[in-house]
């Protein structure tokens, strides 16, 4: 199966390079990737600079997919891999003992696959993350969360077998006055909707971190 995908960037890449990237980025090192050209364009002026968009096009016949978008992971599994990769953490409190469990019990070992797929954890997200970890929110909340200002999905391949398999089809130009705009608007929908939701205060009947780490059952919180 192929699809075409989009990088953004201040500069143009016809030949993404293994091994590459940072450590720091939502799922490691590795080539980060979009279906949506908008959302690329929004990655390419993420410094209110203009940049580019650039299209590829993926084979990803015979290639080792983890989506943790799909029925087979729960965003327990997400926030596992995310607590693993990025920072900022707050340390000595329940984060921290949440951040341990967390990758304990629901780690995904994603050096075993070529291509990752899942949520991309932006500013405002990531924040919200933080949140769950820190116990102010619910786990419900936190899926609701997510569902606010068109949080997009991320492509991201991992390893040199991915890579032999992406060809670049060309690039168009990211206007900053537009995209970096845009990123603007969503993130701060976002955050004016996520804000209002949480007013709403703690729910006893929902699930939080302390009761994640005392064992309590949350299946039918993660749907």
């Amino acid at each position: 199966m192929t699809f075409k995908l989009y990088h953004g960037s201040e500069k143009i890449i016809e030949r993404p390079q293994f091994g590459l990237g940072s450590i720091a980025n939502d799922y490691g090192r590795g080539f980060y990737l979009t279906e949506s050209p908008e959302l690329a364009g929004e990655w390419a002026c993420k410094n209110n600079c203009d940049g580019f968009i650039n299209a590829y096009e993926l084979d990803t016949k015979g290639l080792k997919i983890c989506d943790l978008n799909s029925g087979d992971y729960n965003i327990l599994n997400w926030l596992a891999v995310l607590t693993k990769y990025r920072g900022y953490w707050q340390k000595r409190s329940i984060a921290e003992e949440a951040k341990d469990y967390l990758q304990k019990h629901f780690t995904v070992d994603l050096s075993v696959f070529d291509i990752v797929r899942g949520y991309r954890a932006d500013d405002s997200y990531f924040s919200f993350a933080q949140d769950f970890i820190m116990g102010t929110i619910s786990l419900q909340q936190l899926n609701a969360a997510f569902q606010l200002g068109k949080l997009g999905e991320q492509i991201v391949l991992k390893s040199q077998k991915a890579f032999e398999r992406i060809s670049y089809l060309g690039h168009t130009e990211a206007d900053a006055a537009m995209y970096y705009s845009s990123k603007l608007v969503r993130d701060k929908k976002a955050r004016k909707d996520y804000a209002a939701y949480r007013a709403a205060g703690k729910r006893t009947d929902e699930i939080y971190i302390i009761d994640i780490l005392r064992g309590r059952d949350i299946e039918d919180a993660c749907l």
